[in-house]
């Protein structure tokens, strides 16, 4: 069985939660007490991961960090569609890596005020929210036109894909360090979006989708 070392207020892990859910994936959850326990920096969890970064995912004798990694191998090993992870067009496929990509931004961003904000990391906050309300007018706008061509999600498709998956935690969280959405119409009908999926699941801080909002 796949084993994931988490921490529940973490986004990163929660993308891979997120997935394993919507996928029906059974799997042992190892929690690792990042704050205020700082547990990610002990003997005991860096011989797992000298890096000391959440989430880590162990699948056999596959052991394997950094959550956009994860999302990929999860999507391509449990996911028989083929959609979460499509490669049988190289333009989609293309694009889905680059809005992973895309991620790791929001992570320095988002992520790193919500940070700073609520748990006193040493980050530039005002810095971060400046790069995250560039990225959220980025994004936004995208979203914009994919709607204008009748597409739901990041990638072009009618299915949404890992890219979703890793772009939705740290937009939702984003309030948490002073990033409001209320001016990006289209990322909020996109996380409504998201919050349907099947298999949807919460983590503190992100909730259901409201019943009659769409």
């Amino acid at each position: 069985m796949i084993r994931l070392y988490d921490f529940d207020l973490s986004g990163n892990c929660y993308k891979a939660r997120l997935l394993l859910a919507i996928l029906g994936v059974e799997y042992e959850r190892r929690n690792v007490d990042f704050f205020p326990g700082l547990k990610h920096r002990e003997p005991e969890f860096l011989a797992v991961n000298p890096l000391g970064q959440l989430p880590v995912l162990e699948d056999g004798d596959l052991r394997l960090a950094q959550s956009q990694a994860i999302l990929v191998y999860v999507a391509r090993k449990y996911d028989p569609s083929g959609r979460w992870y499509p490669l049988d067009s190289p333009e989609i496929a293309g694009q889905v890596q680059q809005w992973l990509g895309f991620a790791e931004g929001l992570t320095a961003t988002a992520s790193a005020a919500r940070l700073a904000d609520g748990m006193g990391f040493d980050f530039d906050a005002e810095a971060a929210r400046d790069g995250a309300h560039k990225l959220f007018a980025v994004m936004d706008e995208h979203l914009w036109f994919q709607e204008r061509q009748g597409q739901d999600w990041l990638a072009p498709g009618a299915a949404p894909t890992v890219a979703d998956i890793a772009c939705f935690p740290y937009v939702m969280l984003s309030e948490e360090g002073g990033i409001s959405r209320e001016t990006y119409p289209a990322i909020r009908r996109w996380t409504d979006r998201v919050k349907r999926i099947p298999g949807f699941v919460v983590m503190p801080g992100i909730f259901p989708a409201v019943l009659g909002s769409q």
